[in-house]
């Protein structure tokens, strides 16, 4: 079966609903044109009966003679002409009629049932049903010159019909109902075409369709995903979203900020641009979120957060880093090795023996006074690993890595593990033998302590290398700033930085030109 277009359907439910509205106002007017119309006649009834009761002829007749009383029928009925008045009916004390508009019931008695009152000297309008319809009747007593009452005038007016009414005023109903029909019919069709155009010329099943598909399509998406309106009302929260943020239920419609406490999505409505790649730390998870702004015709009328869990991605990219650090420190130590191997045989073939012993001892000595002290200081393999690592790299570049030896890590401070510090101690060393490339000096150090009580972790890196230069000193945590033109450079201290601010520590850098540069870092723990 086809479905009738959105527009006509529109239209034709405006359209019923103007009838509608027309017939039940019209039923009001007319209900309320006929109760003006009754009380606009009891006062014409009472007005009628009163100049009836007030005639001399009409006194005189109640009072006087038979032949006065036989005048009364035909002034009554030139007086009903006159008045427009249904009927005029005069009764005497007895209740015997004197006038009435059937000729046969004049001098018989009436029995109608409300004219009690009327013989005690009481004025009223009452409205009765009969043959003719419903008519207004007024009740007057006829007083004498003694003011003593002599009889009753019963004046009757028609109340017309509802049939009646709106024969009479069928020109007029037919001439406003067609206007207004029309022109509520014309109303309809521009409202329900305005409609149809803010609705994109889509049908309801369409836009129906379209949010099925649309809600699915979010829910199916790896991403999560996180709309709010303007007034920072809930509009898209989709089940990855709800996995990663750890929330339960229906969210559609509800404030954010009831939902997840520390948001930073309505900030987007505040400065109106969208903020990408923001690495965020939520739940243990580590974030990287895109914020953007929705704008319909020019103006922000709410914001999306689109953000994927990294926190696996990351692990693995940082134990391939550490990886590739350790393949590079066995590949350096085995350089090293192979240097001291041809310093022991070249010993040995000239004939010095005794000193080819004693450089033995004296390189395992050093190595196993380190490997030791990292062992019992650094309570964590992939750190000390880092450092010997670092230590050999600096060997192969002529620069000595000294690490202090009041150094100790027995734990991790809040918010860091071992893959952050891997990237924090690990990018600070390599910032600093990069800083050696353009130095002349022969004495190259770089200098490593790592520091912890009951309150605070401290990690310091110092090297004596040329300096920084203050111009550029603020720019060294920018993604992407290096003073080298080189490929993969930038990036470095820009993720020391994400990694310091997310668990809430503090990094404070001195440099001075030609003298070095120290980096430390604090955390609570």
């Amino acid at each position: 079966m086809k479905r009738l277009p959105i527009i006509w359907k529109i239209t034709g439910l405006i359209f019923i609903i103007v009838f509608l509205s027309l017939f039940f106002g019209g039923l009001f007017i007319v209900n309320e044109y006929l109760n003006q119309k009754e009380e606009e006649l009891k006062q014409q009834s009472i007005l009628a009966a009163r100049t009836v009761a007030a005639l001399p002829e009409v006194r005189n007749g109640l009072n006087g003679s038979l032949k006065d009383r036989q005048l009364i029928p035909s002034m009554i009925e030139s007086l009903q002409i006159i008045n427009g008045t249904e009927y005029i009916v005069v009764l005497d004390m007895d209740r015997t009629r004197l006038s009435h508009p059937v000729k046969s019931l004049i001098g018989t008695k009436s029995e109608g049932e409300d004219e009690g009152p009327a013989f005690a000297e009481h004025t009223y309008t009452s409205k009765a049903n009969g043959e003719i319809g419903t008519v207004i009747r007024a009740f007057v007593p006829v007083m004498n010159k003694e003011h003593k009452q002599v009889g009753v005038v019963i004046a009757a007016y028609k109340l017309p019909s509802l049939y009646e009414l709106l024969s009479n005023l069928k020109s007029q109903i037919f001439s406003i109902s067609f206007l207004v029909l029309l022109l509520g019919g014309l109303g309809a069709w521009l409202l329900a075409r305005h409609i149809k155009k803010q609705m994109f010329h889509l049908e309801p099943f369409e836009i129906a369709k379209m949010l099925v598909e649309r809600t699915e399509t979010f829910n199916a998406m790896h991403e999560g995903v996180i709309a709010i309106d303007k007034n920072e009302r809930i509009t898209i929260f989709n089940d990855r979203a709800k996995q990663m943020m750890g929330i339960e239920g229906d969210v559609i419609g509800k404030p954010i900020r009831d939902v997840i406490s520390d948001t930073r999505l309505p900030e987007i409505l505040v400065i109106d641009r969208p903020i990408y790649n923001k690495e965020l730390q939520v739940r243990n998870l580590s974030i990287l979120s895109n914020r953007i702004p929705i704008r319909v015709n020019n103006e922000t009328v709410g914001a999306v957060a689109i953000f994927q869990d990294r926190t696996e991605i990351k692990k693995l990219a940082e134990e391939l880093t550490g990886v590739k650090a350790f393949v590079h420190a066995l590949r350096v130590q085995n350089h090293e090795h192979m240097n001291k191997l041809h310093t022991i045989a070249g010993l040995i073939q000239l004939g010095h023996k005794e000193k080819a012993l004693e450089y033995v001892f004296k390189i395992t000595e050093e190595q196993e006074e380190l490997t030791n002290f990292l062992t019992e200081h650094i309570k964590d393999e992939s750190i000390s690993g880092l450092l010997l690592s670092k230590i050999s790299r600096g060997k192969e570049l002529g620069i000595k890595v000294v690490i202090d030896r009041n150094s100790h890590l027995e734990r991790f401070p809040k918010n860091i593990d071992h893959n952050d510090l891997v990237i924090i101690i690990g990018n600070l060393i390599e910032n600093a033998f990069d800083a050696f490339q353009e130095s002349t000096d022969p004495d190259k150090e770089i200098f490593v302590s790592i520091d912890q009580n009951k309150e605070i972790c401290t990690i310091l890196v110092e090297d004596n290398g040329p300096g920084i230069d203050d111009s550029v000193l603020p720019n060294i945590f920018e993604k992407g700033f290096s003073t080298k033109n080189k490929q993969n450079h930038g990036i470095g201290l820009y993720l020391v930085k994400q990694i310091v601010d997310q668990a809430n520590g503090h990094i404070q850098v001195e440099s001075q030109k030609g003298m070095g540069t120290t980096f430390i870092i604090t955390f609570d723990m």
